[in-house]
Protein backbone atom coordinates (compact mmCIF):
# COMPACT_ATOMS: atom_id res chain seq x y z
CA UNK A 1 0.00 0.00 0.00
CA UNK A 2 1.38 3.36 -0.73
CA UNK A 3 0.09 6.35 1.55
CA UNK A 4 -0.95 9.96 0.35
CA UNK A 5 1.16 11.52 3.21
CA UNK A 6 4.44 11.17 5.32
CA UNK A 7 4.51 13.16 8.42
CA UNK A 8 7.72 13.66 10.70
CA UNK A 9 7.55 14.40 13.92
CA UNK A 10 4.52 13.05 16.35
CA UNK A 11 4.24 15.17 19.54
CA UNK A 12 0.87 17.08 20.46
CA UNK A 13 0.51 19.21 17.21
CA UNK A 14 1.88 16.29 14.86
CA UNK A 15 -0.26 13.56 16.53
CA UNK A 16 -3.28 15.40 16.43
CA UNK A 17 -2.61 16.64 12.48
CA UNK A 18 -2.27 13.15 11.40
CA UNK A 19 -5.19 11.47 13.17
CA UNK A 20 -7.28 15.13 11.58
CA UNK A 21 -5.95 13.94 8.12
CA UNK A 22 -6.81 9.82 8.91
CA UNK A 23 -10.15 11.10 10.31
CA UNK A 24 -10.60 12.58 6.72
CA UNK A 25 -9.80 9.57 4.81
CA UNK A 26 -5.95 10.27 4.28
CA UNK A 27 -3.44 7.50 4.35
CA UNK A 28 -0.59 8.57 6.96
CA UNK A 29 2.67 7.33 7.33
CA UNK A 30 4.11 8.72 10.62
CA UNK A 31 8.09 9.19 11.73
CA UNK A 32 9.35 9.90 15.06
CA UNK A 33 13.07 8.90 16.26
CA UNK A 34 12.00 7.05 18.94
CA UNK A 35 10.31 3.12 18.18
CA UNK A 36 8.39 3.13 21.07
CA UNK A 37 7.18 6.80 20.32
CA UNK A 38 5.55 5.10 16.75
CA UNK A 39 4.38 1.84 18.01
CA UNK A 40 2.89 3.94 21.05
CA UNK A 41 0.44 5.63 18.38
CA UNK A 42 0.24 3.43 16.48
CA UNK A 43 -1.39 0.86 19.12
CA UNK A 44 -3.33 3.88 20.70
CA UNK A 45 -4.83 6.90 19.07
CA UNK A 46 -3.93 5.41 15.79
CA UNK A 47 -5.17 1.99 16.22
CA UNK A 48 -7.63 0.53 13.14
CA UNK A 49 -6.98 3.60 11.14
CA UNK A 50 -5.40 4.37 7.64
CA UNK A 51 -1.61 4.52 9.11
CA UNK A 52 1.87 3.22 9.27
CA UNK A 53 4.34 4.30 11.38
CA UNK A 54 8.55 3.84 10.93
CA UNK A 55 11.51 5.64 12.38
CA UNK A 56 13.94 5.33 8.76
CA UNK A 57 13.40 8.31 6.61
CA UNK A 58 13.54 5.91 3.71
CA UNK A 59 11.21 3.56 4.59
CA UNK A 60 9.13 6.60 4.77
CA UNK A 61 9.24 8.26 1.71
CA UNK A 62 9.20 4.60 -0.14
CA UNK A 63 5.63 4.23 0.86
CA UNK A 64 4.56 7.96 -0.32
CA UNK A 65 1.99 8.11 -3.72
CA UNK A 66 3.99 10.31 -6.26
CA UNK A 67 4.54 13.23 -6.18
CA UNK A 68 6.04 12.40 -2.78
CA UNK A 69 4.42 14.59 0.07
CA UNK A 70 6.20 14.98 3.43
CA UNK A 71 5.25 17.36 6.30
CA UNK A 72 7.74 18.12 9.47
CA UNK A 73 5.95 18.88 12.85
CA UNK A 74 9.17 19.67 14.60
CA UNK A 75 11.28 22.31 16.25
CA UNK A 76 11.81 24.98 14.48
CA UNK A 77 15.00 26.22 13.67
CA UNK A 78 18.22 23.83 12.65
CA UNK A 79 16.27 20.42 13.43
CA UNK A 80 14.30 21.63 9.99
CA UNK A 81 17.42 21.72 8.22
CA UNK A 82 19.08 18.55 9.43
CA UNK A 83 16.06 16.85 8.44
CA UNK A 84 15.53 18.41 5.19
CA UNK A 85 19.58 17.47 4.43
CA UNK A 86 18.51 14.15 5.41
CA UNK A 87 15.46 14.06 2.55
CA UNK A 88 16.79 15.38 -0.19
CA UNK A 89 18.41 12.38 -1.73
CA UNK A 90 15.50 9.93 -1.15
CA UNK A 91 13.34 12.32 -3.21
CA UNK A 92 12.36 12.87 -6.80
CA UNK A 93 11.98 16.38 -8.79
CA UNK A 94 8.15 17.62 -7.87
CA UNK A 95 8.24 16.34 -4.10
CA UNK A 96 7.17 18.56 -1.87
CA UNK A 97 8.34 18.98 1.56
CA UNK A 98 6.26 21.20 4.74
CA UNK A 99 7.46 22.53 7.38
CA UNK A 100 3.84 23.03 9.70
CA UNK A 101 6.15 24.80 12.74
CA UNK A 102 6.71 27.71 13.94
CA UNK A 103 9.84 28.88 11.79
CA UNK A 104 10.86 32.19 11.21
CA UNK A 105 9.77 33.59 7.40
CA UNK A 106 13.03 34.13 6.96
CA UNK A 107 14.29 30.67 7.07
CA UNK A 108 11.00 29.90 5.06
CA UNK A 109 12.23 31.96 2.29
CA UNK A 110 15.82 30.53 2.38
CA UNK A 111 14.27 26.62 2.49
CA UNK A 112 12.09 28.00 -1.10
CA UNK A 113 15.18 28.66 -2.94
CA UNK A 114 17.18 26.37 -2.06
CA UNK A 115 15.21 23.33 -2.50
CA UNK A 116 13.71 24.96 -5.83
CA UNK A 117 17.15 24.33 -6.95
CA UNK A 118 17.24 21.25 -6.10
CA UNK A 119 14.14 20.87 -8.10
CA UNK A 120 12.20 20.19 -4.83
CA UNK A 121 9.07 22.22 -3.96
CA UNK A 122 8.75 23.62 -0.23
CA UNK A 123 5.83 24.73 1.51
CA UNK A 124 5.80 26.75 4.91
CA UNK A 125 2.87 26.69 6.78
CA UNK A 126 1.34 28.65 9.52
CA UNK A 127 -1.09 25.96 11.75
CA UNK A 128 -2.61 27.39 14.60
CA UNK A 129 -5.57 26.29 16.91
CA UNK A 130 -3.28 24.29 19.54
CA UNK A 131 -4.08 20.84 20.15
CA UNK A 132 -7.75 21.41 19.70
CA UNK A 133 -7.32 22.65 16.67
CA UNK A 134 -5.17 20.67 14.97
CA UNK A 135 -7.25 17.80 15.52
CA UNK A 136 -11.01 18.95 14.64
CA UNK A 137 -9.62 21.67 12.21
CA UNK A 138 -7.12 24.48 12.50
CA UNK A 139 -6.68 27.91 10.90
CA UNK A 140 -3.79 26.94 7.67
CA UNK A 141 -1.81 29.63 5.93
CA UNK A 142 0.28 28.20 3.39
CA UNK A 143 2.89 29.77 1.64
CA UNK A 144 6.23 28.86 -0.38
CA UNK A 145 6.38 27.67 -3.93
CA UNK A 146 2.99 28.12 -5.11
CA UNK A 147 3.96 24.98 -7.66
CA UNK A 148 2.82 22.41 -4.77
CA UNK A 149 -0.19 24.26 -3.87
CA UNK A 150 -2.71 21.90 -5.91
CA UNK A 151 -0.90 18.98 -4.30
CA UNK A 152 -1.38 19.51 -0.72
CA UNK A 153 -4.69 22.09 -0.80
CA UNK A 154 -7.01 19.00 -0.79
CA UNK A 155 -5.34 17.74 2.47
CA UNK A 156 -5.05 21.30 3.84
CA UNK A 157 -8.59 22.79 3.45
CA UNK A 158 -9.90 19.38 4.43
CA UNK A 159 -8.56 18.84 7.40
CA UNK A 160 -8.84 23.04 7.99
CA UNK A 161 -11.63 24.26 9.96
CA UNK A 162 -14.74 25.49 8.36
CA UNK A 163 -17.03 28.85 9.32
CA UNK A 164 -19.84 28.44 6.96
CA UNK A 165 -18.65 25.24 4.83
CA UNK A 166 -15.58 27.97 3.75
CA UNK A 167 -12.02 26.31 5.13
CA UNK A 168 -10.26 28.57 7.12
CA UNK A 169 -7.24 27.61 4.65
CA UNK A 170 -6.14 29.14 1.37
CA UNK A 171 -2.68 29.95 -0.55
CA UNK A 172 -0.89 33.03 1.55
CA UNK A 173 2.00 33.56 -0.98
CA UNK A 174 4.91 33.27 -2.05
CA UNK A 175 8.13 31.89 0.30
CA UNK A 176 7.97 32.73 3.52
CA UNK A 177 4.76 34.66 3.32
CA UNK A 178 2.41 31.90 5.24
CA UNK A 179 4.87 31.78 8.08
CA UNK A 180 4.75 35.97 8.18
CA UNK A 181 1.45 35.70 8.49
CA UNK A 182 1.03 33.04 11.20
CA UNK A 183 3.90 35.27 13.16
CA UNK A 184 1.34 38.39 12.92
CA UNK A 185 -1.12 36.13 13.58
CA UNK A 186 0.87 34.93 16.83
CA UNK A 187 1.66 38.83 17.15
CA UNK A 188 -2.34 40.21 17.45
CA UNK A 189 -2.42 37.17 19.76
CA UNK A 190 -0.33 38.11 22.45
CA UNK A 191 -2.13 41.35 22.26
CA UNK A 192 -5.12 40.35 22.70
CA UNK A 193 -4.44 37.87 25.86
CA UNK A 194 -2.61 41.43 26.75
CA UNK A 195 -5.67 43.19 26.52
CA UNK A 196 -8.03 41.15 28.55
CA UNK A 197 -5.29 40.71 30.96
CA UNK A 198 -5.66 44.45 31.75
CA UNK A 199 -9.45 44.78 31.78
CA UNK A 200 -9.15 41.67 34.50
CA UNK A 201 -6.74 43.35 36.31
CA UNK A 202 -8.81 46.70 36.75
CA UNK A 203 -12.22 44.53 37.38
CA UNK A 204 -9.93 42.77 40.02
CA UNK A 205 -7.90 45.51 41.72
CA UNK A 206 -10.58 48.98 41.19
CA UNK A 207 -13.94 46.80 41.05
CA UNK A 208 -12.79 44.89 44.04
CA UNK A 209 -15.07 41.67 41.73
CA UNK A 210 -14.48 38.17 42.54
CA UNK A 211 -13.65 35.63 40.36
CA UNK A 212 -17.26 34.32 39.40
CA UNK A 213 -18.34 38.06 39.00
CA UNK A 214 -15.65 38.08 36.43
CA UNK A 215 -16.26 34.85 34.93
CA UNK A 216 -19.80 35.78 34.44
CA UNK A 217 -18.61 39.43 32.67
CA UNK A 218 -16.70 37.88 30.81
CA UNK A 219 -19.29 35.33 29.53
CA UNK A 220 -21.76 37.94 28.91
CA UNK A 221 -19.15 39.86 27.06
CA UNK A 222 -18.74 36.93 24.63
CA UNK A 223 -22.29 37.60 23.66
CA UNK A 224 -21.59 41.30 22.03
CA UNK A 225 -18.86 42.39 19.75
CA UNK A 226 -16.09 41.04 21.78
CA UNK A 227 -17.43 37.29 20.61
CA UNK A 228 -13.87 35.52 20.29
CA UNK A 229 -12.20 32.29 21.59
CA UNK A 230 -9.89 34.25 24.03
CA UNK A 231 -12.68 35.74 25.54
CA UNK A 232 -14.60 32.40 26.19
CA UNK A 233 -11.53 30.66 27.10
CA UNK A 234 -11.25 33.81 30.20
CA UNK A 235 -14.75 33.11 31.55
CA UNK A 236 -14.05 29.32 31.79
CA UNK A 237 -10.94 29.90 33.22
CA UNK A 238 -11.89 32.31 35.87
CA UNK A 239 -14.69 30.12 37.18
CA UNK A 240 -12.92 26.63 37.13
CA UNK A 241 -12.04 25.39 40.47
CA UNK A 242 -9.87 22.71 41.90
CA UNK A 243 -10.92 21.56 45.27
CA UNK A 244 -13.47 23.88 46.14
CA UNK A 245 -11.16 26.93 45.09
CA UNK A 246 -10.59 28.68 42.21
CA UNK A 247 -7.20 27.59 39.97
CA UNK A 248 -6.30 31.45 39.11
CA UNK A 249 -5.38 32.30 42.62
CA UNK A 250 -2.94 29.86 42.02
CA UNK A 251 -1.43 30.26 39.15
CA UNK A 252 1.82 32.20 39.17
CA UNK A 253 1.93 35.32 37.34
CA UNK A 254 4.69 35.15 34.94
CA UNK A 255 4.18 34.84 31.62
CA UNK A 256 6.78 32.52 29.18
CA UNK A 257 6.60 32.63 24.92
CA UNK A 258 7.89 30.88 22.41
CA UNK A 259 9.17 33.82 20.22
CA UNK A 260 6.92 34.79 17.37
CA UNK A 261 5.63 37.86 19.36
CA UNK A 262 9.00 38.51 19.16
CA UNK A 263 9.60 38.79 15.80
CA UNK A 264 6.74 40.06 15.29
CA UNK A 265 7.89 43.63 17.02
CA UNK A 266 11.05 43.16 15.06
CA UNK A 267 9.73 42.63 11.86
CA UNK A 268 7.88 45.74 12.35
CA UNK A 269 10.87 47.69 13.13
CA UNK A 270 12.48 46.09 9.98
CA UNK A 271 9.60 47.86 7.85
CA UNK A 272 9.12 50.74 9.94
CA UNK A 273 5.49 50.17 10.79
CA UNK A 274 4.43 51.24 14.28
CA UNK A 275 3.25 47.89 16.47
CA UNK A 276 3.26 49.69 19.42
CA UNK A 277 0.95 47.61 21.02
CA UNK A 278 1.90 44.31 20.15
CA UNK A 279 5.50 45.11 21.23
CA UNK A 280 3.96 46.56 24.90
CA UNK A 281 2.62 43.03 24.98
CA UNK A 282 6.17 41.53 24.36
CA UNK A 283 7.41 43.72 27.11
CA UNK A 284 5.11 43.20 29.39
CA UNK A 285 5.94 39.20 29.36
CA UNK A 286 9.33 40.49 30.39
CA UNK A 287 8.51 42.46 33.18
CA UNK A 288 6.51 39.59 34.20
CA UNK A 289 9.28 37.11 34.45
CA UNK A 290 11.12 39.57 36.71
CA UNK A 291 9.05 38.31 40.10
CA UNK A 292 11.48 38.26 42.56
CA UNK A 293 12.13 42.21 41.08
CA UNK A 294 8.90 43.53 41.21
CA UNK A 295 7.95 41.59 44.65
CA UNK A 296 10.89 43.56 46.17
CA UNK A 297 9.73 46.85 44.68
CA UNK A 298 6.43 47.02 45.46
CA UNK A 299 7.66 46.98 49.09
CA UNK A 300 9.23 50.19 48.49
CA UNK A 301 6.18 51.41 46.52
CA UNK A 302 3.89 49.86 48.19
CA UNK A 303 0.63 50.58 46.00
CA UNK A 304 -2.54 51.71 47.78
CA UNK A 305 -5.90 51.41 45.48
CA UNK A 306 -9.00 53.71 46.12
CA UNK A 307 -12.35 52.36 46.10
CA UNK A 308 -14.83 52.05 43.65
CA UNK A 309 -17.71 54.12 44.32
CA UNK A 310 -19.45 54.79 41.10
CA UNK A 311 -22.37 52.51 39.11
CA UNK A 312 -20.27 48.97 38.18
CA UNK A 313 -22.52 48.35 35.37
CA UNK A 314 -21.79 51.76 33.47
CA UNK A 315 -18.12 51.21 34.46
CA UNK A 316 -17.82 47.50 32.87
CA UNK A 317 -20.19 48.67 29.84
CA UNK A 318 -17.02 51.37 29.59
CA UNK A 319 -14.45 48.77 29.77
CA UNK A 320 -16.14 46.44 27.16
CA UNK A 321 -16.38 49.50 24.90
CA UNK A 322 -12.03 50.05 26.41
CA UNK A 323 -11.30 46.99 25.61
CA UNK A 324 -12.81 46.34 21.61
CA UNK A 325 -11.59 49.90 20.49
CA UNK A 326 -7.95 48.59 21.68
CA UNK A 327 -8.63 45.32 19.69
CA UNK A 328 -9.38 46.97 16.77
CA UNK A 329 -6.45 48.96 17.05
CA UNK A 330 -4.21 46.01 17.56
CA UNK A 331 -5.40 44.42 14.29
CA UNK A 332 -4.81 47.74 12.58
CA UNK A 333 -1.64 47.55 13.97
CA UNK A 334 -0.83 43.72 12.39
CA UNK A 335 -2.51 44.53 9.01
CA UNK A 336 -0.58 47.45 8.35
CA UNK A 337 2.85 45.51 8.84
CA UNK A 338 1.33 42.70 6.67
CA UNK A 339 1.05 45.52 4.12
CA UNK A 340 4.25 46.83 4.59
CA UNK A 341 5.83 43.63 4.46
CA UNK A 342 3.99 42.75 1.42
CA UNK A 343 5.43 45.92 -0.41
CA UNK A 344 8.47 45.70 0.67
CA UNK A 345 8.99 41.12 -0.29
CA UNK A 346 6.60 41.95 -3.42
CA UNK A 347 3.56 39.50 -2.18
CA UNK A 348 0.10 39.67 -3.34
CA UNK A 349 -1.33 39.08 -0.45
CA UNK A 350 -5.50 38.83 0.32
CA UNK A 351 -5.85 40.85 3.39
CA UNK A 352 -9.91 39.54 3.15
CA UNK A 353 -8.74 36.06 3.11
CA UNK A 354 -6.52 36.12 5.62
CA UNK A 355 -9.31 37.25 8.05
CA UNK A 356 -11.53 34.45 6.72
CA UNK A 357 -8.88 32.33 7.32
CA UNK A 358 -8.44 33.74 10.85
CA UNK A 359 -12.24 32.96 11.67
CA UNK A 360 -12.03 29.51 12.87
CA UNK A 361 -9.77 26.72 14.46
CA UNK A 362 -7.31 29.45 15.44
CA UNK A 363 -6.60 31.61 18.70
CA UNK A 364 -7.82 34.60 17.45
CA UNK A 365 -10.82 33.41 16.04
CA UNK A 366 -13.84 35.86 16.48
CA UNK A 367 -16.99 37.23 14.86
CA UNK A 368 -14.65 40.90 14.76
CA UNK A 369 -12.76 39.07 11.72
CA UNK A 370 -16.02 39.35 9.52
CA UNK A 371 -15.70 43.29 9.61
CA UNK A 372 -12.09 43.29 8.26
CA UNK A 373 -13.14 40.90 5.69
CA UNK A 374 -16.06 43.01 4.79
CA UNK A 375 -13.69 46.32 5.06
CA UNK A 376 -11.56 45.02 1.97
CA UNK A 377 -14.14 43.49 0.51
CA UNK A 378 -15.66 47.44 -0.21
CA UNK A 379 -11.72 48.37 -0.76
CA UNK A 380 -8.85 45.91 -1.66
CA UNK A 381 -6.39 48.37 -1.36
CA UNK A 382 -7.35 49.94 1.36
CA UNK A 383 -4.29 51.59 3.54
CA UNK A 384 -5.79 51.27 7.26
CA UNK A 385 -8.33 49.76 9.01
CA UNK A 386 -9.31 52.84 10.75
CA UNK A 387 -10.50 54.27 7.26
CA UNK A 388 -12.95 51.71 6.90
CA UNK A 389 -16.20 52.74 7.51
CA UNK A 390 -17.38 50.63 10.21
CA UNK A 391 -14.10 50.80 12.09
CA UNK A 392 -14.55 54.76 11.88
CA UNK A 393 -17.88 54.75 13.57
CA UNK A 394 -17.09 52.14 16.22
CA UNK A 395 -13.70 54.10 17.15
CA UNK A 396 -15.18 57.39 17.22
CA UNK A 397 -18.18 55.60 19.62
CA UNK A 398 -15.64 53.43 21.93
CA UNK A 399 -12.76 55.95 21.94
CA UNK A 400 -14.43 58.17 24.59
CA UNK A 401 -14.60 54.73 26.55
CA UNK A 402 -11.00 54.20 26.03
CA UNK A 403 -9.41 57.36 27.71
CA UNK A 404 -11.77 57.33 30.27
CA UNK A 405 -10.92 54.03 31.79
CA UNK A 406 -7.04 54.63 30.91
CA UNK A 407 -7.19 57.21 33.13
CA UNK A 408 -9.11 56.06 36.18
CA UNK A 409 -6.07 53.10 35.75
CA UNK A 410 -3.22 55.58 35.38
CA UNK A 411 -4.74 57.31 38.42
CA UNK A 412 -5.30 54.13 40.32
CA UNK A 413 -1.48 52.92 39.84
CA UNK A 414 -3.12 50.12 37.82
CA UNK A 415 -0.65 49.34 34.64
CA UNK A 416 -2.12 49.31 30.91
CA UNK A 417 0.97 49.42 28.92
CA UNK A 418 -0.81 47.38 25.93
CA UNK A 419 -4.23 49.45 26.12
CA UNK A 420 -1.93 53.28 26.59
CA UNK A 421 0.02 52.28 23.47
CA UNK A 422 -3.42 52.15 21.39
CA UNK A 423 -4.88 55.01 22.41
CA UNK A 424 -0.95 56.95 21.66
CA UNK A 425 -0.85 55.29 18.02
CA UNK A 426 -4.65 55.97 17.47
CA UNK A 427 -3.74 59.57 18.30
CA UNK A 428 -0.86 59.71 16.77
CA UNK A 429 -2.12 58.51 13.26
CA UNK A 430 -5.51 60.67 13.20
CA UNK A 431 -2.66 64.14 14.08
CA UNK A 432 -2.42 65.51 11.21
CA UNK A 433 0.74 67.73 12.31
CA UNK A 434 3.03 65.93 15.14
CA UNK A 435 6.15 67.42 16.76
CA UNK A 436 8.57 65.35 14.30
CA UNK A 437 9.76 68.59 13.03
CA UNK A 438 11.37 69.41 16.53
CA UNK A 439 12.47 66.14 16.20
CA UNK A 440 14.09 66.52 12.62
CA UNK A 441 15.39 69.87 13.45
CA UNK A 442 17.44 68.52 16.40
CA UNK A 443 18.70 65.99 14.20
CA UNK A 444 20.15 68.43 11.59
CA UNK A 445 21.41 70.34 14.55
CA UNK A 446 23.63 68.14 16.59
CA UNK A 447 24.31 65.45 12.71
CA UNK A 448 23.37 67.57 9.85
CA UNK A 449 20.85 64.68 8.89
CA UNK A 450 18.72 67.44 7.07
CA UNK A 451 14.91 67.76 6.55
CA UNK A 452 11.87 68.69 4.63
CA UNK A 453 10.62 71.93 4.60
CA UNK A 454 6.48 72.69 4.63
CA UNK A 455 6.88 75.39 2.12
CA UNK A 456 9.06 73.37 -0.60
CA UNK A 457 8.16 70.40 -2.53
CA UNK A 458 8.15 66.94 -0.89
CA UNK A 459 11.68 65.40 -1.50
CA UNK A 460 13.97 67.77 -1.37
CA UNK A 461 16.35 67.96 1.84
CA UNK A 462 17.84 71.04 3.20
CA UNK A 463 20.88 71.71 5.88
CA UNK A 464 21.22 75.04 8.33
CA UNK A 465 24.16 75.66 9.85
CA UNK A 466 22.40 75.97 13.48
CA UNK A 467 25.40 77.61 15.13
CA UNK A 468 27.12 79.28 12.85
CA UNK A 469 30.12 77.12 13.46
CA UNK A 470 29.21 74.22 11.30
CA UNK A 471 29.53 73.83 7.51
CA UNK A 472 27.42 73.13 4.45
CA UNK A 473 28.04 69.59 4.85
CA UNK A 474 25.15 67.15 5.42
CA UNK A 475 24.81 63.94 5.86
CA UNK A 476 23.23 61.90 3.02
CA UNK A 477 21.40 58.85 4.75
CA UNK A 478 17.92 60.15 5.72
CA UNK A 479 14.81 58.18 6.00
CA UNK A 480 11.08 58.42 6.69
Amino acid sequence: MTYDIGLIGIAVMGENLALNMMNHGYSVVVSSRKQDTVDTFLNGRAKGKQVAGTTDMKTLVSMLKTPRKVMLMIKAGKPVDMVIEQLIPLLDKGDIIIDGGNSNYFDTTRRTEYLKEKGLLFVGTGVSGGEEGALLGPSMMPGGNALAWPHVKPIFQAIAAKVNDVPCCDWVGENGAGHFVKMVHNGIEYGDIQLITEAYHIMKTYLNMSNDEMAETFKAWNQTELDSYLIEITADILAYKENGEHLIDKVLDTAGQKGTGKWTASAALDHGTPLTLIAESVFSRFLSAQKDERVEAEKHYPKTYPAFNGDKKVFLESLKKALYAAKILSYTQGYALMKAAANDFGWQLNYGGIALMWRGGCIIRSVFLDKIKDAFDKNPNLNNLLLDDYFKASMNDHIPSLRHILSTAIQSGIPVPTMSAALSYFDGYTTGRLPANLLQAQRDYFGAHTYERTDKPRGEFFHTNWTGRGGNTSSTTYNV
